[in-house]
Parts: C-alpha cells; sequence; structure tokens
C-alpha cells in the first residue's frame, strides 16, 4: 500500500527565478526550512487527531510521540528533500517468543548488547515523551476485534492550500534572506 502525496505547484514563476539566483547549498537550505514548516502543519493536525483518540486516564500520549524528522537516506540516495511525519516508537517490532526474550537477556548478560538495548529491544518506550505507544498501529489501521480509528491518514490526506500556501511563502521568506545575505557578501549583483 503506497500512501505517498505528491503535489505539483505551477504558476511559481517568480519563486523560480529567485531560486536559480542563489547557490545549490542554499537552495537546499531554504528548501529544508520551508518543507518542514510545511510538515509541521501536517503534524498538528496529526496531534488535534490524536488528542481525540488518546486515552487520559493513561501515562501514555500518542499525540506527545508525533513527530517529524528529515528523512536523511532520501537525500543521500537521490538528493531530494524529504521528512517523515510519524510517531517515535512506533516501528517497535512486537516480540511475543519466550525465546526471543531469553535469547536477548543472555546477549544483555554476555556484554554483547546493552541495557539500553535491551531496553529498546524490548520495546519500554520509557525515554519518548509520551510513553510507550507502540499501539498507535492499532488505532490507526485497526484490528479484526476494533474499527480503525485513524490519527495520521487524515491529516495527510487533509495536504491542500494550507500546507501549499505554508510552503511556498516560508520557501520565498527563505530565498530572500538567502538572497540578502549573499548580496552583502557581493556575491550576486
Amino acid at each position: 500500500m503506497d500512501d505517498g502525496v505528491e503535489v505539483k505547484l505551477d504558476g511559481l514563476d517568480a519563486l523560480l527565478g529567485k531560486m536559480s539566483a542563489i547557490t545549490g547549498v542554499t537552495q537546499s537550505k531554504a528548501g529544508r526550512f520551508a518543507l518542514r514548516k510545511a510538515a509541521n502543519t501536517i503534524r498538528e493536525r496529526a496531534v488535534k487527531n490524536a488528542l481525540r483518540v488518546d486515552d487520559p486516564l493513561t501515562t501514555e500520549a500518542i499525540h506527545k510521540n508525533i513527530v517529524v524528522r528529515f528523512d536523511n537516506r532520501t537525500y543521500r540516495q537521490t538528493g531530494d528533500i524529504s521528512f517523515r511525519i510519524g510517531v517515535l516508537g512506533g516501528a517497535r517490532a512486537l516480540r511475543s517468543s519466550r525465546a526471543q526474550r531469553k535469547s536477548e537477556r543472555r546477549r544483555a548478560r554476555s556484554g554483547r548488547a546493552s541495557l539500553a538495548e535491551l531496553g529498546e529491544i524490548a520495546g519500554s518506550g520509557k525515554g519518548n515523551p509520551g510513553g510507550a505507544t507502540y499501539y498507535w498501529r492499532f488505532l490507526e489501521f485497526g484490528t479484526e476485534h476494533a474499527p480503525a480509528q485513524p490519527v495520521l491518514r487524515p491529516a495527510m490526506n487533509g495536504a491542500d492550500m494550507e500546507v501549499i500556501n505554508t510552503f511556498t511563502t516560508e520557501l520565498e521568506r527563505a530565498i530572500d534572506r538567502a538572497m540578502k545575505r549573499a548580496q552583502k557578501k557581493g556575491s550576486i549583483a
């Protein structure tokens, strides 16, 4: 299942003209800044959705674990700037095998795995601001016994003009700042 979102922007000739006047490094920094701002608007929507499904009687809070992270792998492989929006501790594999847990404890005792790694393997999630919220995926996609209560998907489905406008205005501001800095240095006439 591919849930990627692709946006095509038309009518930005002035912005493209400004981008050609600055260097690639500055373009990358300005693009990263603007894309982070746009991703944060999507994150804010996801936080609002998570507040709707979070149980106030527990110490875990999904909304505290929703983060925006720069996608380094995509940038290294393709040069494209990309951000990931997700839940901390959300990719934890669920351990059900008694033999696996025993093996992990043995590794920790023998010095081949630190106690911090063991805690991460066991999925304590205590280091996350919202606690261990690995169960968010059960809410997001549902189970055979419980219907889905999506948090992230509705936030992404709303990738509308608000997100696009945030991106374009922040990119234009960042490029203007970069051009002013370049003019002060004397590299742009």
